[in-house]
């Protein structure tokens, strides 16, 4: 990775306004002639020269199911779907947004050797491996269930973490979660911000994430790049994340700049990750470069960003296998989450597992799943309408509101804070030999702060 290389990187992001104007055209197929829709592309990840109605037709939609959906979903164009639009389950996986968040701690152990590293460039290669890990599982291409205001998600027996997540706004929609074990405490305020573009969707990241390296007390932050969903609707749907994540340590002003390339022609620069692990006068000390699917490596570098004599490429991290063929395209791990062998005892009768509609769709049932999402966002308007009707405010369990406002790339965002009372709550209930243990598969799924509606 040369200083042409080096110099790439840097001008990427001023290319990419005019860069992506000109990539649009050459990857664009337009299918308008065959669906007589203005505007509606299918893109090919591999870039090939494949008929475009032929490509249109590998979709997960029947056409009859495509030409429906496309005129119900149109009028949403250039719109925030976030919360505006009730998807059909058709197109969704059997986990929520929570449970999802809690896959970035797959590779936990890349965060615990991070905090035993005294090299300070060295501990930002681990902790920005770890950050980009998490990818290979964001390309699956369904949906998650969106969660129930009050809706939690625990999980325990995986490196020693305690993890919690929580829905703890409606509209906008906004999650928090706080993670822990010996080596570092994990915490997220999480609102996702979209742009339907017709037969794609743009992600943008309104979230702050930080870690703390519990050894030193370094504390790190992370803004990830945005994400695009290709082919909605018509062809294969797929998921690319052009551009730059940033990785700062607040203590000392070290930073890593990745940059994650866009898919180009025939599939050109796709997965492919970039970048230099900066000290804080932005002197480049460590070059990093890799596959968001497969891999990443570092390599010492002179000031130049040329490797040092005599050093070479080492490892940090390496994709775990993943099952064959899967339905959902769901890593072990993901599978893991999903399963009541990472459940506290106890679990909290609010957990994404115990969701009707959910463990409806994980049998294959899908008239029952939504069945049970249509009667779960009933439920969820009534006790909205309920609470109001008594001038009361949504109280999070497990985090606080409070007064700080961060500034993102893509809008401001209160900051939700970890309250420390999961902690007590789960301390008391281990400890506990009063407490009988539940059949997690008993419990009525219950997030509601104003009982059963």
């Amino acid at each position: 990775m040369g200083s042409s290389k080096k110099e790439e990187s840097k001008g990427f992001f001023a290319a990419m306004t005019s860069g992506l104007s000109m990539f649009g055209n050459a990857m664009h197929r337009s299918v308008n002639g065959f669906l007589g829709d203005e505007g509606v592309e299918v893109i090919n990840p591999e870039g090939g020269k494949e008929d475009a109605e032929e490509e249109a037709q590998r979709g997960r939609w029947k056409p009859e199911e495509r030409e429906s959906y496309w005129k119900m979903m149109h009028r949403y164009i250039g719109s925030d779907v976030t919360s505006m639009v009730t998807l059909p389950v058709l197109i969704v996986e059997p986990m929520t947004m929570l449970q999802k968040m809690a896959e970035l701690m797959e590779y936990s152990y890349l965060l615990d050797q991070a905090d035993e590293c005294e090299d300070p460039y060295l501990q930002l290669a681990y902790a920005s491996s770890w950050a980009i890990s998490v990818y290979y599982a964001y390309q699956r291409t369904w949906k998650p269930f969106n969660p129930i205001l009050g809706e939690t998600y625990e999980m325990v027996n995986h490196g020693g973490i305690t993890f919690i997540s929580e829905q703890v706004s409606h509209h906008p929609p906004m999650s928090a979660g706080h993670a822990e074990n010996e080596h570092f405490t994990y915490d997220v305020t999480s609102k996702l911000k979209t742009k339907f573009l017709g037969n794609s969707l743009d992600v943008y990241p309104v979230g702050r994430t930080r870690v703390t390296l519990k050894r030193d007390g370094v504390v790190l932050d992370l803004v990830p790049p945005p994400t695009k969903v290709n082919n909605l609707i018509f062809g294969r749907t797929w998921v690319d994340s052009p551009g730059e994540m940033i990785m700062t340590n607040l203590t000392t002003g070290d930073k890593v700049v990745l940059y994650f390339q866009p898919c180009g022609w025939f599939g050109a620069g796709r997965y492919e990750v970039d970048g230099y692990v900066y000290n804080a006068a932005e002197e480049p000390k460590l070059l990093m470069t890799g596959k968001w699917n497969e891999s990443m490596s570092y390599q010492p570098c002179d000031m130049e960003g040329e490797p040092l004599p005599g050093t070479e490429l080492k490892e940090v991290w390496h994709v775990a296998d993943a099952p064959q063929n899967d339905k959902f395209q769901y890593t072990h791990f993901a599978h893991k989450i999903n399963s009541f062998d990472t459940a506290p005892k106890n679990l909290l009768a609010s957990d994404s597992r115990l969701r009707p509609d959910r463990c409806a769709l994980e049998k294959g049932d899908l008239s029952k799943a939504g069945a049970n999402k249509s009667s779960l966002e009933e439920r969820q308007r009534a006790e909205k309408k309920n609470r109001e009707a008594k001038g009361h405010q949504f109280t999070p369990r497990w985090f606080d509101l409070t007064e700080e406002v961060t500034t993102t790339p893509w809008g401001d965002l209160e900051i939700y804070q970890y309250n420390g009372k999961y902690t007590e709550h789960r301390a008391a209930v281990d400890s506990s030999d009063s407490v009988d243990e539940v059949d997690c598969t008993s419990i009525e799924f219950n997030p509601w702060q104003y009982g059963n509606l």
